[in-house]
């Protein structure tokens, strides 16, 4: 069982930028970014291989967020810039826990799920 804690998140204003950190408690495959606005869905944010040499992006997301991974740490991290107020949501990192995935932004994938953490963007 793998365990997964983000780590900064916050409020910010519109145009500004924000970094989450996800830690991993064990070696993790695909790893993954999404987030749930109030009164909608969880969605897909961003995905990055467990080589992190592919990632993956929502259309609302990409050429502002970057993801990276260090598996020497088991760490992901996602670079937010251009926040945007629509961005405001709980962002959830999320792991999977096999090497061979059909479809990134399947929620059903994934394996493993940190607690959530708040962003905000003001306008």
């Amino acid at each position: 069982q793998v365990q997964l804690m983000e780590s900064g998140g916050g409020l910010v204003q519109a145009g500004g930028s924000l970094r989450f950190s996800c830690a991993a408690s064990g070696r993790t495959y695909l790893m993954g970014w999404f987030r749930q606005a109030p009164g909608k869905e969880r969605e897909f944010v961003s995905g990055v291989s467990w080589k992190g040499d592919r990632t993956f992006y929502s259309g609302s997301v990409k050429g502002r967020f970057t993801v990276s991974r260090d598996n020497a740490k088991n760490m992901v991290y996602l670079e937010m810039n251009s926040l945007k107020p629509e961005d405001t949501a709980v962002y959830y990192c999320a792991a999977a826990g096999r090497e061979h995935v059909s479809n990134v932004s399947n929620e059903a994938e994934y394996d493993y799920w940190g607690q959530g953490t708040q962003v905000t963007v003001s306008s």
